[in-house]
């Protein structure tokens, strides 16, 4: 395997797999002076688009109806 002349490598696919580094992971690189390590990042996800939509919309309902009411309305009654 060889390095390109921007950095790269490529991980082939079975180490990939049972290292769990999926497409877009964030991971690290650990050198003790010998080796090197590639590891996923221990940084706290980030949230996603829905994630902070449903945080967005959380609590924000307005109505105060009753289950019973609510249910009328949907069966028509």
């Amino acid at each position: 395997m060889r390095i390109t002349s921007k950095g790269q490598v490529t991980i082939p696919i079975e180490i990939r797999e049972r290292a769990g580094l999926l497409p877009h992971t964030e991971v690290e690189f650990k050198f003790d002076g010998k080796i090197v390590r590639l590891a996923p990042a221990k940084t706290a996800k980030k949230d996603t688009r829905g994630a902070r939509l449903v945080a967005h919309l959380r609590a924000r309902g307005g109505i105060t109806m009753s289950t019973e009411a609510i249910m009328s309305l949907t069966r028509g009654e």
